[in-house]
């Protein structure tokens, strides 16, 4: 080996004008430009905003060299993709951060790929390709005190569960960086018959006040290295709140602008220069420190991450307060600043070229700024990776958000053999009366129907929406919290402290308003809620593709479902309005009281979205985990512990037909035809529609996450509830169910 990366022999034998139109498209790193046939392509721009230029100066940059490398954060590993099949080679794209002090040596990566990958790894075949390669990194962005650095991986996908170790040369790892356990680290592709082994997660994270210890801090992802060691998982979806960033209100630097009483003269604040800096090094520095931290800091290296964002990875309420309010300087800048990060860390993309402060007002998009004076928000140090496009898994919205000022990224991507996912950027355009602008939602379902009619292999559509969409009302709350009578006791909480806890610093509502708007079952996004929910239906109908809806935020575990009327009398795997919104929170973050979840399970009733459609949270829980007592003995829907949730496709049996996206023969079956036109379709809503979700809980053959395949082609879905919050080693217990195959057969 030269120390390049070179062509494996399955590349040479493609076309090259199809294979420079993919390194194009998902490499775009002068990491991997020798496998790059033609034209030598050079992404690496230096961005530096000169003072008093008025324009943004760029030169090619060279890399320093210097002596060891010292780590302050990483290695963070994400999942960008799946590219080939059919008649080309499949290839897994994803990338390594690392960040490093500035001024040393172009950092390098060693990958190789071993095997078996797991317990049930398929090893007949030879391996397809080079095996070995050493990967340079790219430059992403710097600063005086800081670089990031990204590595682009291509791996060709096997015909079996590869497992690829990767490591680092010569770093040293700076005090509170990670803790190495070794100087390799490995992660697990899948082969190319499989589809992905999914750990999802949100609210990974404490909020303000919260007794850390009292908690055992992060305790569950030991529990999720346990279950990796005993079965890999292929990648990691972070549904929001990846990191909880709300400190800078309280410890941070804006807590003298939070200290403001008169709501005025806290629209008016200024975001200047210090102000932006002291927030960038309060994001930065608590990026760091949380990433950083074991056990969750061990899984960023070893499970690919794909995450979409919420508000805590910004500050708490994000999005949803007063317009008015939502528009002021501060929150602006943070936006921002927050974006930067969310960018860098989470995705491993450069950020925008300028910051937002209230001498700049720069607006991201069109790249021109309002002040014709130079942007002071870049010293001349900075270094910003100008990229030729945008990465191909993003579907960009067509317009900025109006509290970020950037166009929202939702996420598609292949996550295996049968499975498409969807990750809907939730945040980037929301507000109190919107979640997604209507021009992003034609964009998204075109490319997602373009995706799918193109692969018609895929059976399963999982679609990450962040907050649940099923989901018990709470409009009655939200009449009660708007209602005039608060409006007396506001009065008393400003000049005499009466229940100062019940209202919240930024705009003076109550403190729950800003969850109430969040959730699509607020009164304010029913209207859009029903028509994303419809185009749902028309495109699981359309391409005959089970969709399953993930959801976080609320942190607790539950499971809603949409489904057919009983009076239609349409079996779950025909129907396509069976959707399971999978409800998986919180994996760090303290649960409600018992008394909140004990409120849910009462307000859980059978819902209708349309003539057509019913809704209602199914029953999960038979009993507590561990024999804690957690909820009401009449409470089976709602469950207030820490969790995280497992997702794995059953394996295919005899049973199927194989049709392309899930067509199974009527007599496969049988008995789930049996339970869903039988005693399934009682009208409580809280009984089994399907074989699948029979004997659903603790029994369940899907509940240990590692076990399934009743339903051949079905999702299998386990949600891990942790037992004791004292315990530091996160032990839980399974609750499984099983989403089946769709094979739709027309509406009514």
């Amino acid at each position: 080996m030269d120390g390049m990366i070179r062509d494996p022999p399955h590349r040479q034998e493609q076309n090259k004008a199809d294979y420079a139109h993919d390194a194009i498209h998902q490499v775009q790193d002068n990491s991997v430009l020798t496998r790059i046939p033609g034209p030598e392509i050079d992404n690496a721009q230096n961005v530096n905003s000169r003072k008093g230029a008025g324009h943004e100066h760029i030169q090619r940059t060279e890399y320093d060299v210097g002596g060891e490398l010292e780590l302050a954060c990483g290695p963070l590993l994400n999942y960008k993709g799946m590219t080939g099949g059919q008649s080309r080679a499949k290839i897994w794209h994803g990338s390594v951060l690392i960040v490093t002090k500035p001024g040393q040596k172009q950092p390098e990566l060693t990958l190789e790929c071993l095997r078996p990958g797991g317990p049930e790894t398929h090893t007949s075949g030879e391996l397809d390709g080079e095996q070995k390669y050493t990967v340079h990194g790219l430059k992403l962005y710097a600063e005086t005190d800081r670089v990031f650095w990204r590595f682009a991986l291509e791996l060709p996908v096997q015909g079996f569960e590869a497992r690829w170790t990767y490591s680092l040369s010569g770093v040293h790892f700076l005090p509170g960086a990670s803790t190495p356990t070794s100087s390799a680290r490995t992660f697990v592709v899948p082969s190319v018959s499989q589809s992905m082994r999914i750990m999802f997660h949100s609210c990974n994270g404490f909020s303000v006040g919260t007794d850390e210890d009292a908690w055992s801090g992060p305790a569950l992802w030991n529990d999720v290295l346990r279950a990796h060691d005993l079965k890999p998982f292929h990648v990691m979806i972070g549904g929001g709140d990846q990191i909880y960033n709300d400190g800078v209100r309280v410890g941070g630097p804006l807590r003298r602008w939070t200290d403001i009483t008169n709501p005025h003269k806290r629209r008016e604040y200024a975001f200047g220069e210090t102000l932006r800096a002291e927030c960038d090094k309060y994001y930065f520095d608590n990026y760091v420190r949380w990433f950083s931290m074991s056990p969750f800091a061990i899984a960023n290296g070893q499970i690919p991450q794909v995450n979409i964002w919420d508000d805590h990875d910004i500050i708490d309420g994000f999005g949803s307060y007063t317009d008015h309010f939502m528009k002021c300087e501060v929150f602006r800048g943070i936006g921002r600043i927050s974006f930067k990060y969310y960018c860098l860390f989470q995705h491993h993309i450069p950020p925008p070229t300028s910051p937002y402060t209230t001498a700049t007002r720069q607006i991201v998009g069109t790249q021109k700024t309002v002040n014709a004076g130079a942007d002071s928000c870049q010293s001349d140090e900075s270094f910003i990776l100008q990229e030729k496009q945008e990465d191909p898994s993003w579907i960009m919205g067509a317009r900025p958000g109006p509290y970020v000022h950037e166009r929202s990224r939702s996420l598609y991507m292949r996550m295996g053999a049968h499975i498409g996912f969807l990750g809907v950027d939730a945040r980037t355009e929301r507000t109190r009366h919107q979640v997604n602008y209507e021009d992003t939602y034609d964009i998204i379902f075109s490319r997602v129907r373009s995706e799918i009619s193109s692969s018609p292999e895929i059976k399963h559509l999982i679609v990450l929406l962040g907050v649940p969409i099923a989901y018990p009302r709470l409009a009655w709350l939200e009449t009660i919290f708007t209602s005039p009578i608060i409006g007396p006791i506001r009065f008393l909480s400003r000049r005499f402290g009466v229940a100062g806890g019940l209202f919240n610093r930024f705009d003076g509502q109550v403190d729950l308003l800003d969850d109430l708007d969040d959730h699509y079952t607020a009164r304010q996004h029913k209207h859009e809620r029903k028509v994303l929910m419809l185009r749902l239906q028309s495109l699981a109908e359309e391409h005959n593709v089970r969709i399953t809806i993930l959801g976080g935020d609320v942190h607790l575990a539950a499971v809603g479902r949409f489904y057919s009327k009983p009076k239609l009398n349409i079996p779950a795997e025909h129907d396509h309005r069976y959707m399971a919104n999978i409800i998986s929170s919180a994996i760090t973050n303290k649960p409600p009281p018992k008394a909140i979840a004990n409120l849910l399970s009462r307000r859980n009733k059978i819902h209708h979205l349309d003539h057509h459609t019913h809704e209602t949270l199914m029953n999960l829980f038979e009993k507590d985990p561990g024999g804690s007592q957690k909820t009401g003995n009449y409470n089976k829907c709602t469950m207030p512990s820490r969790n995280y949730a497992i997702i794995t496709e059953a394996p295919w049996g005899e049973t199927t037909n194989g049709d392309a996206n899930g067509h199974v023969s009527d007599t496969g079956n049988p008995s789930a035809s049996t339970v869903a036109a039988g005693n399934s379709r009682k009208n409580d809503g809280h009984s089994p529609l399907h074989i699948g979700e029979e004997g659903a809980g603790t029994k369940h053959i899907a509940a240990s996450g590692l076990d399934g395949g009743a339903m051949p082609g079905a999702l299998d879905v386990a949600i891990r509830v942790e037992i004791n919050q004292h315990d530091p080693e996160g032990k839980t217990e399974g609750y499984g169910f099983s989403i089946p195959l769709l094979t739709a057969c027309g509406k009514p």
